[in-house]
């Protein structure tokens, strides 16, 4: 199901757009690299900045000013109580690129992606977070910043992987081991927004051996539902 989902999200036409008077910037560079398309503008006249349009299926999503969205290209992965001076900025790159497929993106960029989702999560402080690292030995160096996120909070908290650990018990975050390898070449994070539904986010990465992780993040809460059914549905 989780593949289904990846198809679904490749099918949405995506337009980056980067007006700057230097065709070559760090973040063009960034698109292409993730295999994203991305087209120049010259920098109009009377702006004094250049700055990037998003557009999904034809419609306007959002500008973004370039320094900005070249700030956040490596955003912080600390957890997020060390993180709250960037969170708007971040929150902006966050929803203007949600929903576009990315291929190579790196471990490290699916963390801080992570991040985004988990400090939603905490902001709201209430609802159900469904996670899973591949294998649940991989949530060991992830452990602290969860039971972080338990203590202060009324969130549910659900972690899957490939049964290869045995995780603490009496933590409050509720552990599903997966017997079989369908969860094993897979990132993923639900939230359902808990009593805020418009803070609903998720992640779908899927590693590829020797390319890093092709993969999306989204808003949609239908399309999180779908994740979390997806998630559910691997340890039947």
């Amino acid at each position: 199901m989780l593949d289904s989902l990846l198809a679904d999200a490749r099918s949405s036409d995506h337009q980056f757009v980067i007006h700057s008077d230097d065709p070559e910037t760090a973040a063009a560079d960034w698109f292409r690299n993730h295999n994203v398309d991305v087209a120049h503008r010259p920098l109009p006249e009377g702006i004094p900045r250049p700055f990037l349009v998003v557009e999904r299926n034809g419609e306007f999503v959002g500008v973004l000013d370039l320094a900005e969205v070249e700030r956040l290209l490596e955003p912080p992965i600390e957890p997020p109580t060390a993180r709250e001076a960037l969170s708007a900025g971040h929150r902006g790159f966050f929803d203007a690129l949600a929903g576009t497929v990315f291929t190579s993106i790196s471990r490290r960029e699916l963390l801080a992606v992570s991040r985004e989702i988990e400090d939603r999560a905490r902001r709201v402080g209430d609802g159900t977070l469904h996670v899973s690292f591949q294998r649940l030995s991989m949530f060991k160096s992830q452990q602290e910043v969860y039971e972080q996120i338990v203590a202060e909070t009324a969130l549910d908290v659900h972690v899957h992987g490939v049964d290869d650990w045995t995780p603490p018990e009496d933590s409050g975050i509720h552990y599903h081991a997966h017997e079989d390898e369908r969860l094993a070449p897979y990132w993923v994070l639900a939230f359902d927004g808990g009593s805020d539904r418009t803070q609903a986010s998720g992640l779908v990465g899927k590693e590829r051996p020797g390319e890093g992780f092709t993969g999306f993040w989204t808003n949609d809460e239908a399309m999180v539902e779908r994740i979390r059914t997806a998630m559910a549905s691997a340890i039947a």
